[in-house]
């Protein structure tokens, strides 16, 4: 008879217990700021008090909501540093910190579970570290989920109400303002910036030249980035807040769930309000300003040439702009300006028009179909070469740390302020002070990971997963709007098959007629 011998197993636990916590905030008002530095803070403390564990990172999000993962770059890097097993355990406050989306708190927990981290919840007393809590979880995480529809829901119907009295103003202060109890203030460094900006305008230095003076000063934007985009001081240029009125609700949530913003082009009601807050450029400056770009607008769209597909397509063949042309039977396709000149010079020659449209629909209609396929992966090569960039770096716990301490101290400058121990003028120094070194403190932390561009393409690739979300099922007739807002350009490929390089970095090349020849 065989003799079995039993040999236990052996448990390699890590001499010390790597330990992160993930905390997170709703909103950017004074209070919130505050909770956010505090759970900073304490966390730190906490950690660092216990026996035999050492903290790895506090992962915070702020201002964010709760009800999408992806849109959470603290939680993304928290998941990321678990994958490469940085950690062992996670410290929250609570189910509805971590995420008030169900499906997307159980992929996650799942997925922790593998890894071998535990995660405690303080608030609900849940320790997957100690039995077996995914039903506890998912019915916690349903209320959570539940919470967060009802307070989006009856947030939208307060807003609705102050914004039909006149009453609600704004709940993000745009560039040369900021919010002081439920006003907005003027900001006096960025105000400055703000004129100047208007005061070249009508000088007559372009969109273009005025995004390059500010970037060439090192004037940082409002989110604490070094480059200005023409978006950006566009949106400037045409924001009715500078002369002190308001238009509430410029863009609106959708009332599925998961809410998604869109741009509210006639499909909700807005409101103006005059003389709102104190006001940065006059009124006749702001008039004239909105002349200029509707008359510069104007020109360009009566320009010879300018078409949806203008200045969006090029040769793949020698490099070279595609030009349009039109038959006086109505026929109009676009032609390789080197086979235009002369047909000897490039192989690429008429490309219908029609075609190109219909070209561009199967493209919408693969994406929109499998946007599982085709958008996810790329993301997630995104975030995957995000976290290779990134680095075990005690530098960033230094940044994230002052950051908090940075906006604790603003809160209490508020709080002085508003008890009359301090005036305005010594108030607003103090705190434009204070915000300045938060946006250098935050240039310093993405600058040390390195992840700007990385960032700015999931943004995008995001916002085209939006974009589609949003989209028709079916798409039956070519959009310009929608064309311009997922197409960056096309790239001939052959004289029967074209490449679409949607935002984002995802390529779909599409055959002409949708047959291979």
């Amino acid at each position: 008879m065989a003799t079995v011998k039993v040999i236990p197993p052996r448990t390699k636990r890590p001499e010390r217990l790597r330990v992160a916590a993930y905390c997170r905030v709703s909103s950017d008002s004074a209070d919130q700021l505050h909770s956010y530095a505090t759970q900073i803070r304490s966390y730190t403390e906490y950690i660092s008090q216990q026996d035999g564990w050492e903290l790895v990172d506090i992962y915070a999000d702020e201002g964010l909501t709760g009800t999408r993962i992806e849109q959470r770059t603290e939680f993304q890097r928290m998941m990321a540093d678990c994958r490469k097993g940085k950690i062992d355990r996670i410290l929250v406050k609570s189910i509805s910190r971590f995420s008030r989306n169900t499906k997307d708190c159980l992929t996650a927990m799942r997925e922790l579970a593998k890894l071998g981290v535990t995660v405690k919840f303080e608030k609900e007393n849940i320790d997957t570290g100690t039995l077996t809590t995914e039903l506890m979880v998912s019915v916690s995480g349903s209320l959570a989920q539940q919470e967060s529809i009802s307070i989006s829901q009856n947030q939208r119907m307060s807003y609705q109400r102050r914004m039909a009295k006149g009453e609600f103003i704004t709940c993000y202060a745009p560039y040369g303002y900021m919010i002081r109890g439920k006003d907005l203030q003027i900001d006096q460094a960025q105000a400055k910036v703000v004129q100047e900006i208007f005061r070249w305008y009508l000088s007559g230095k372009g969109v273009e030249q005025i995004a390059e003076e500010l970037t060439r000063q090192e004037i940082p934007t409002g989110f604490g980035k070094p480059v200005w985009s023409e978006r950006a001081v566009r949106y400037i240029l045409k924001n009715e807040k500078y002369i002190g009125d308001t238009l509430c609700q410029k863009t609106y949530s959708t009332d599925a769930f998961p809410f998604i913003n869109r741009e509210n082009h006639g499909e909700r009601d807005q409101y103006y309000i005059e003389n709102t807050h104190p006001s940065i450029i006059s009124r006749s400056d702001f008039e004239k300003v909105q002349q200029l770009l509707k008359q510069k607008a104007e020109r360009q769209h009566k320009a010879k040439g300018f078409y949806p597909l203008s200045r969006r397509m090029s040769c793949g063949k020698c490099g070279a702009t595609l030009v349009r042309r039109e038959s006086k039977s109505g026929y109009t396709c676009w032609v390789c300006k080197r086979y235009d000149e002369k047909r000897t010079l490039c192989e690429i020659g008429r490309i219908p028009e029609t075609q190109i449209y219909a070209a561009f629909l199967r493209m919408y209609q693969k994406l929109k179909q499998y946007e599982e396929i085709l958008l996810k992966p790329a993301r997630k090569q995104l975030d995957d070469l995000r976290t290779a960039m990134q680095r075990k770096d005690p530098m960033i716990l230094k940044l994230n740390q002052e950051i908090a301490e940075r906006m604790e101290q603003e809160y209490k400058l508020s709080k002085l302020y508003s008890a009359g121990v301090l005036d305005m003028d010594a108030y607003m120094m103090r705190a434009s002070e204070v915000q300045a070194r938060v946006v250098k403190l935050k240039t310093m932390r993405r600058q040390r990971l390195k992840l700007e561009q990385l960032d700015e393409a999931a943004e995008m690739l995001q916002r085209v997963e939006d974009i589609l979300q949003a989209g028709p099922d079916v798409l039956e007739n070519f959009e310009i709007e929608l064309f311009n807002s997922l197409v960056e350009k096309i790239t001939t490929v052959s004289q029967n098959q074209i490449r679409f390089h949607v935002y984002g970095g995802i390529e779909v090349e599409e055959y002409l007629g949708g047959v291979k020849k």
